[in-house]
């Protein structure tokens, strides 16, 4: 019951627009398409997320997406068809990042929220969907470069590359521990080095430890290493650790406004409710 309201929980946090980032007007939108999507689907995807016709569009290429995932996983997920496409449209200053996801059955919304925290993204709203359903890992690669054109900076290779090995460790973890889990699991990481910035292996793996207990999580030491080593890359980039505490406090913090409000009281009636039915109904099943 209680993964199961958490999972709603954030459900609902991804689903609130807020409202710049970079040099983009808030309210402005870039486009990122899949270079092999027919002129229909095109035309779709453009109508599905609202964009103005002036939009501008970004191209993304399956040579890109085999750029940045070729290290992570295997070819035959990544495809050989750039199709995945996202809005990302800039949002108040200070707001964070909001990720909306359709057709993507692999990478869940908080997956690209925190990849897209390394990379530095920030105050963004972000649609991400496809014709059809894909495992969404080709979708990271649009959005950073979506992010530098309407930025007009250079996001570092390594960083990019940091970003999206994130993004697949995560999914993978998610495959064997939960996806609410590892992507809360990435986050407390990420907000434990921030604060604490671990010297050697012994230290992170301590806080990666700690913090899997703290979800009641239990980790094989492949995965121990595997976040090891992913953890060990991202504090040797050139990463504003203040910014990505503060873009993980905004997501924890829309969650909490959300649970104060009157509307979000009313959700937690609902859920409430709905278990109460659920427990009445099994038990009277198992009394007849």
């Amino acid at each position: 019951m209680k993964k199961l309201i958490i999972l709603l929980m954030t459900i609902i946090l991804f689903a609130f627009p807020v409202r710049s980032f970079a040099d983009m007007a808030e309210g402005d939108m870039i486009v990122t398409l899949g270079e092999n999507l027919t002129e229909e689907q095109k035309t779709n995807l453009l109508n599905e997320m609202g964009a103005p016709q002036d939009v501008q569009i970004v191209t993304v290429t399956n040579q890109e997406e085999h750029q940045y995932l070729g290290k992570y996983i295997a070819k035959s997920l990544i495809g050989t068809k750039a199709i995945s496409s996202s809005a990302i449209t800039a949002a108040s200053k200070g707001s964070g990042i909001t990720v909306k996801t359709k057709n993507i059955n692999w990478v869940t919304d908080e997956m690209y929220v925190n990849a897209l925290i390394t990379a530095g993204v920030k105050d963004a709203n972000i649609y991400i969907t496809a014709p059809v359903t894909v495992s969404g890992t080709a979708a990271l690669t649009g959005i950073i470069k979506a992010y530098e054109i309407s930025a007009d900076e250079t996001i570092p290779e390594e960083v990019k590359q940091a970003a999206n090995q994130e993004m697949v460790e995560t999914a993978k973890l998610g495959d064997s521990i939960g996806n609410e889990n590892a992507a809360a699991l990435m986050a407390k990481i990420k907000e434990e080095i921030a604060k604490n910035k671990p010297k050697n292996d012994e230290e992170l793996r301590k806080i990666i430890e700690q913090e899997a207990k703290e979800l009641n999580v239990t980790l094989t030491e492949e995965q121990i290493q595997r976040l090891i080593e992913l953890f060990n890359k991202i504090k040797s980039l050139d990463i504003d650790w203040n910014q990505v505490s503060d873009q993980l406090n905004k997501a924890k913090d829309r969650i909490s406004n959300f649970l104060k409000s009157e509307e979000g009281q009313g959700f937690l009636e609902k859920i409430k409710q709905f278990f109460i039915w659920l427990i009445d109904t099994i038990k009277a099943i198992f009394s007849s």
